[in-house]
């Protein structure tokens, strides 16, 4: 009998999901990790490309690619800093701030697709365990691994930190 990979059906369901989530988005012209851009800059305000970048997880050609697009659909600016001439710093517009709510209400459908698939229970299991293996293999959502460095060390001293 073949032994059956758990990695496949994890796989699967992964392209599924985006295949529901860039039609959702498809009225706000946007692509999921777009989406997720637009979202990460509304949480951590400016911020340098390259940055931004590395808490994706991404190339810098990658993130200005992506960055040139959204700034051509007007949701984002982007600038030189006079003192640091090496890196944009972008924004969201306030059309990029209006997108934001399309964005949650389309991702809280694919959280309602979910719970309808497979129940509450089970919808709040993989997503506890979606984080944890997303963890484990060395990933974080964007704006975490600073927000954590912004907290001065005589505070972190004495609260654990989650």
């Amino acid at each position: 009998m073949k032994k059956k990979h758990r990695f496949h059906s994890l796989l699967h369901s992964s392209d599924l999901l985006e295949q529901r989530l860039r039609l959702g988005l498809e009225p706000l012209e946007l692509r999921p990790r777009q989406a997720r851009i637009l979202s990460a800059l509304n949480r951590l305000g400016q911020i340098s490309q390259v940055t931004l970048a590395k808490e994706f997880q991404v190339t810098p050609g990658s993130m200005s690619t992506m960055v040139t697009r959204l700034e051509k659909l007007g949701l984002i600016t982007r600038y030189r800093e006079p003192d640091e001439r090496r890196s944009d710093v972008l924004t969201l517009t306030a059309e990029g701030k209006a997108h934001l709510k399309g964005i949650w209400k389309t991702w809280s459908q694919m959280d309602d697709l979910i719970v309808d698939a497979i129940g509450i229970e089970k919808a709040q299991l993989l997503g506890e365990l979606t984080e944890e293996l997303t963890t484990a293999l060395g990933g974080h959502v964007p704006g975490s691994s600073m927000e954590s460095r912004k907290i001065p060390s005589a505070v972190k001293s004495k609260v654990k930190l989650v």
